[in-house]
């Protein structure tokens, strides 16, 4: 990962946070958003923050799945721009390590390569779609709505585009960032923003379902497999099944692909160990 490294992240359960909270249950790591009274909009600080959670997942072996969530009415509005034009606006966390660079938060979901899950219980505005298109799954409440009101203050969803792109054609693009509409959750999983539907009631069941089900499945596959998927864009058609091949060649010399042949023989289930 850019940001932060595997040795800056050895001091993670030392290191307060101000804007986010974390959690490690077994193999699932939460992320959840913790700025309720500012709609959960990030400021620099707290960007660093979820970006140091994020390496942290990335570099601990017994992370297998993350969840991010948000305190509040509102999963998050954006960034909070008094924040970001105006240093003294931006409180900031001395314990967390420095950046090696500038951070941006769709890069740092990009670097998780891990499946990720956003629990969507309110509105996701602006620059809150960073967070959301950089998950692998996203479910969300049926009163949730989504929007990017950027055109309205003169501005544009630079960023938000670039993680949009990854999923909604290019013209539904640009109607969402042109009109600034607000897309109600039947809508957004119909573009392929949304992967689920919940309620209220039963929306932290269903992605402890979801994520159960990540967990019952090869981490070192998974990983490998979402590391390809990226790599693929990079690679000429002609030499992308010949790449394919290669790492399916690597995945099968795992210590985890031969113990998944042998739960398959044996009718258990099998013991992952992530190599």
């Amino acid at each position: 990962m850019r940001f932060y490294t595997k040795e800056d992240v050895q001091k993670f359960d030392t290191i307060p946070f101000l804007y986010i909270k974390t959690s490690l249950s077994g193999h699932l790591f939460t992320i959840t958003l913790n700025r309720p009274e500012k709609r959960n909009a990030f400021t620099p600080t707290m960007t660093e923050e979820i970006t140091f959670a994020l390496a942290y997942a990335h570099f601990n072996s017994e992370v297998r799945c993350v969840i991010v969530n948000a305190s509040g009415p509102v999963f998050c509005a954006g960034a909070d721009l008094n924040a970001f034009h105006d240093q003294s606006a931006n409180i900031r966390n001395a314990n967390l390590p420095a950046t090696r660079e500038d951070i941006k938060l769709g890069d740092a979901f990009v670097q998780l390569l891990k499946p990720s899950i956003a629990q969507v219980e309110g509105p996701v505005l602006a620059g809150g779609f960073l967070i959301v298109c950089g998950c692998t799954f996203v479910v969300s409440t049926n009163d949730a709505n989504y929007s990017l009101p950027e055109v309205k203050r003169g501005i544009w969803p630079m960023q938000v585009m670039a993680s949009l792109m990854q999923i909604i054609p290019a013209r539904k693009v640009l109607e969402m960032c042109i009109t600034a509409k607000s897309y109600n959750v039947d809508e957004a999983y119909h573009l392929g923003l949304v992967t689920q539907v919940s309620t209220k009631e039963s929306i932290a069941d269903d992605v402890n379902i979801l994520a159960d089900q990540i967990l019952q499945n090869a981490p070192l596959a998974i990983q490998m497999g979402m590391k390809a998927l990226q790599n693929l864009s990079e690679i000429r058609d002609s030499e992308k099944q010949s790449y394919l091949k290669s790492q399916l060649d690597l995945l099968m010399q795992t210590d985890d692909a031969k113990e998944g042949a042998s739960a398959f023989r044996e009718k258990r289930k099998p013991d992952w160990k992530g190599e």
